[in-house]
């Protein structure tokens, strides 16, 4: 099963999310295995972190819900809000096998929360070259879609939004992100 998280960062939390970086990574490294992507997303500066996205391959919800709600920063106050969902990997690979690498232009995560009838439940044509994660959230049956989640590399954030089909979400977030883990 495939879950997408995205914890956000509450304001004012910066440095205590610096402090439990290393308690973060460590968490995460016990699900290196089980990772499709990984990375912060970042204020319109391009630096400074506003949350995390992880996008894993789990054997259930409850280890999902594990994930989520005992990583360190989640249990020291770092975030305002978790969202988890399921996902669905429409490109079948991870992060680490985009050809872009992890430094070949500007990347985001668009985030669309459905509101009509189900949309973009394909790969858009054309731009599967600049994908680096893209796929329904679903709810926790599977079985209803909720919205839409990708990771691309785009030349801007109004570039990264056309990705999403505009009028059948009742919200679509665009963030700066970069791929994220331990410096190798």
């Amino acid at each position: 099963m495939e879950f997408l998280c995205h914890h956000r960062d509450r304001s004012d939390s910066l440095a205590l999310r610096m402090e439990l970086l290393e308690e973060h990574w460590s968490s995460m490294d016990r699900f290196a295995q089980e990772m499709i992507a990984r990375g912060p997303t970042l204020a319109g500066d391009g630096e400074t972190p506003t949350g995390s996205v992880h996008i894993l391959d789990l054997p259930d919800a409850a280890t999902a819900r594990a994930f989520a709600f005992d990583e360190p920063g989640y249990q020291a106050g770092v975030y305002r809000d978790v969202l988890l969902r399921r996902w669905r990997d429409l490109l079948g690979r991870t992060m680490w096998d985009f050809p872009g690498g992890p430094t070949d232009g500007d990347r985001f995560r668009a985030l669309g929360l459905g509101a009509a009838e189900a949309a973009d439940l394909t790969v858009p044509a054309g731009r599967g070259d600049d994908l680096i994660a893209y796929g329904p959230l679903l709810s926790d049956d599977a079985t209803a879609w909720l919205g839409t989640a990708a990771l691309l590399r785009a030349p801007g954030p109004a570039a990264a939004r056309a990705l999403l089909t505009e009028d059948r979400y009742a919200d679509i977030e665009v963030h700066p992100w970069q791929f994220g883990g331990r410096s190798q």
